[in-house]
């Protein structure tokens, strides 16, 4: 019979790093009021011992619950459950436990109705992946009750901070990659405009273009599908003047690649594309997709660092990472620029 092993305790990281426990209970609790030694002291002996913190008795014992929120999206696209995903992980690195909710429509009662449910289980705050309209209209109407993050979206008021990337930025990069081998004619599909990230992309595909005294067209809709990038795609195919293809995203990239070559044209050579968010395909595709990379594990922890802050009673600052630009092999020069 396997002997059972006992799972370290308090008492045994106070033995091992020769402090009291409640030295060692200050530690895990963040107290400030530590010599720097003493800390990395009992941290060596936490890490030697393998010893986990109950994090609901630590809640208990502050009066708190040690419980966050996170309402996201129940769809499919890449950005928002990879985002979902590290902000799960970073809360638990933190020491929270998280109670997610995954909507399948983005309404104003889906929305109220995920709020109210995480308020009535005792959440301390919440982090809401969902930069659509209907879901800022929840957070600015929230008079009280606890923090909010948001990320990528657009506000920042009261007891509530923004977290994410600098989508204007990114597009701006991926727009002036194009113009700078040579392309003037350069459509944008964008994401369905009731979310800010698409917004936002269009904004600095836009600002890019104007920029460079370029007037751009009309940008075609999508709604983040492939099966919308398709249809973008076959549109491109009838404006035989456009040389580049930028879209909100890699998913609607993959539609436009497989109308271009359907209709016999040829990526990079005749038209090239390129997307947003750099999913884990987009290097396999054919031809490897350019790309704008975000780093969503750092949205994630950011993320969690901001509602810690607001839970304590400071105001984190409005925080944007930049972006990457990936190039690969879907985005050259147009055939008649240098030639």
């Amino acid at each position: 019979m396997a002997e059972h092993i006992k799972a370290p305790v308090m008492a045994d990281v106070a033995r091992l790093a020769g402090v009291s426990h409640q030295t060692v209970s200050r530690v895990i609790n963040g107290s400030p009021k530590l010599r720097p030694e003493t800390r990395a002291r009992v941290q060596a002996a936490i890490e030697s011992l393998g010893y986990r913190p109950n994090t609901a008795a630590r809640a208990l014992g502050r009066g708190r619950s040690g419980m966050i929120g996170i309402i996201g999206t129940a769809g499919a696209e890449f950005g928002p459950v990879s985002i979902h995903r590290s902000v799960e992980e970073a809360a638990r690195d933190a020491g929270f436990l998280a109670s997610s909710v995954n909507l399948t429509e983005m309404t104003r009662d889906a929305l109220d109705g995920a709020v109210e449910h995480l308020m009535t289980v005792g959440v301390e705050g919440m982090v809401m992946i969902a930069a659509h309209d209907a879901a800022l209209e929840i957070v600015r109407a929230q008079r009280s009750g606890p923090p909010f993050v948001v990320v990528e979206g657009q506000l920042d008021r009261g007891n509530t901070a923004v977290v994410g990337v600098d989508q204007v930025a990114g597009a701006r990069a991926a727009t002036e990659h194009l113009l700078h081998l040579g392309h003037r004619e350069i459509v944008h599909v964008s994401g369905p405009l009731d979310w800010t990230e698409a917004r936002s992309r269009l904004q600095g595909w836009r600002s890019a273009m104007h920029d460079a005294g370029v007037r751009p067209a009309e940008p075609i809709l999508g709604d983040w599908s492939s099966r919308s990038g398709f249809a973008a795609g076959r549109a491109v195919c009838d404006m035989p003047a456009v040389t580049a293809v930028f879209t909100a995203n890699d998913q609607m990239a993959i539609g436009v690649l497989r109308a271009l070559h359907e209709s016999g044209r040829y990526v990079p050579e005749d038209v090239s594309v390129i997307g947003f968010d750099d999913i884990p395909e987009a290097e396999f595709l054919i031809p490897p997709l350019t790309t704008v990379r975000q780093d969503f594990a750092a949205v994630g922890m950011r993320a969690i660092e901001a509602l810690g802050m607001l839970m304590n009673g400071q105001k984190p600052a409005v925080d944007l990472l930049e972006p990457s630009l990936v190039v690969r092999a879907s985005t050259g020069p147009p055939r008649s620029y240098g030639s």
